[in-house]
């Protein structure tokens, strides 16, 4: 490597970065969707219940990304989203949560090289605490973190772990 590569750039950090996440948020998609699968009936009703838009359009049982989506729109545009367009405006916040966090990493990662230790585990990690853990909860978008049982927690906090490791592994290719 010249040594030029080895300085960090802020502007390769937020591209990587921003590919990395997006990346992440496509494979923790997949993750999500396998564990699904081989959860027990019982257990997968509870995990679809949390990550998929309601099909029968009660606002209670909408994921955290379209409660924080319908909000947005209701709030910037008075405009409260139908059935159709909280199937398009929750993957929508997934993807722009997962991209920033990304960027967020990618920038990280450039000037702190050691937020890359552990292969991105760390980051995912740290990543369920203060969103799914804390700013969620938080912001109203789900109940709190005590309301749910621990195989919930199971989940997510693995979904953020494959989201980190993925993020890491897209990171290292695309910085060679």
């Amino acid at each position: 490597m010249s040594s030029n590569q080895k300085k960090p750039k802020i502007w390769r950090g937020i591209l990587v970065g921003l590919i990395a996440g997006l990346a992440a948020s496509w494979t923790m998609d997949r993750f999500q969707e396998v564990w699904i699968a081989v959860s027990s009936p019982n257990d997968s009703k509870k995990e679809e219940d949390k990550t998929d838009p309601s099909e029968n359009g009660r606002e209670s049982q909408d994921n955290a990304t379209v409660k924080a989506a319908s909000a947005i729109f209701e709030g910037l545009f008075e405009h409260k989203l139908t059935k159709a367009e909280k199937k398009i405006a929750g993957p929508a916040v997934h993807y722009a949560v997962g991209a920033t966090s990304g960027i967020v990493y990618g920038i990280a990662s450039e000037f702190l090289p050691e937020v890359t230790m552990g292969f991105g585990l760390p980051y995912g990690t740290a990543f369920w605490l203060v969103v799914d853990e804390g700013a969620v909860p938080l912001l109203r978008l789900s109940k709190p973190p005590t309301a749910y049982p621990a195989s919930t927690h199971i989940y997510a906090l693995a979904s953020h772990l494959v989201f980190g490791a993925t993020a890491e592994g897209v990171r290292r290719v695309l910085r060679g």
